[in-house]
């Protein structure tokens, strides 16, 4: 039976989400055990997929053994980094994940490169900061290794994304739930928080998770 819920918080974020914390409150009201894991990792400025996707395989080897299936909620970076844990450790810890949910997933990571590559880093505000903090060009170095296109799962996959999202094009989850029949993907009159609509997308997930 699923009983815990790793939240995968997004990029420049950090477990004071405001988002995860009230899908943490919310299932956590369903007996849930939802944990979200500080992804900023091994720091934000030298931060990689490869290293979130480590720092997730940790969190499920934490958990003791007898304690029930596992879903995955990510939010934005956090929903790639869902989709490639699954992938890349799918004959590891992932075998224990049952079910994912993605919001408005970052299946592709589009941003002005040429300033960066050069400098080597960028400014980007860290909302858990609060501050501007430097983040290196070995991020995208890094997210290019891994195409979201290609990965090919049956877990049954939710995926919340707004029509009006200016900073992750809906239509990169419409590419990628063409054809996959364990996709359900559910388009909203939102923009990328999707904050208006969270009471909407917890019943969604509380039914998608069987709950």
């Amino acid at each position: 039976m699923l009983k815990n819920v790793l939240y995968l918080h997004g990029l420049a974020s950090s477990p004071s989400s405001n988002k995860g914390h009230f899908y943490a409150q919310r299932l956590g009201e369903r007996e849930v055990n939802v944990r979200i894991p500080d992804l900023n990792v091994p720091d934000f400025e030298h931060l990689t997929l490869t290293a979130i996707l480590a720092r997730v395989a940790q969190e499920i080897r934490d958990l003791p053994i007898d304690s029930g299936g596992v879903a995955l909620i990510g939010s934005s970076l956090g929903g790639l980094t869902a989709l490639h844990f699954v992938d890349r450790y799918r004959n590891a810890e992932a075998q224990r994940v049952e079910k994912m949910v993605l919001m408005a997933p970052a299946m592709e990571f589009n941003h002005p490169e040429e300033a960066w590559r050069k400098d080597g880093h960028i400014m980007w505000f860290h909302h858990g900061y609060g501050e501007e903090r430097p983040l290196h060009y070995g991020l995208v170095e890094d997210i290019r290794k891994y195409d979201s296109y290609a990965v090919k799962l049956d877990k049954p996959i939710l995926i919340y994304h707004g029509t009006h999202d200016e900073s992750v094009n809906y239509q990169q989850s419409v590419r990628f739930a063409q054809g996959r029949a364990n996709v359900d993907l559910r388009l909203l009159d939102s923009d990328h928080q999707l904050l208006d609509k969270t009471e909407e997308m917890l019943a969604g997930i509380v039914e998608f998770l069987g709950l």
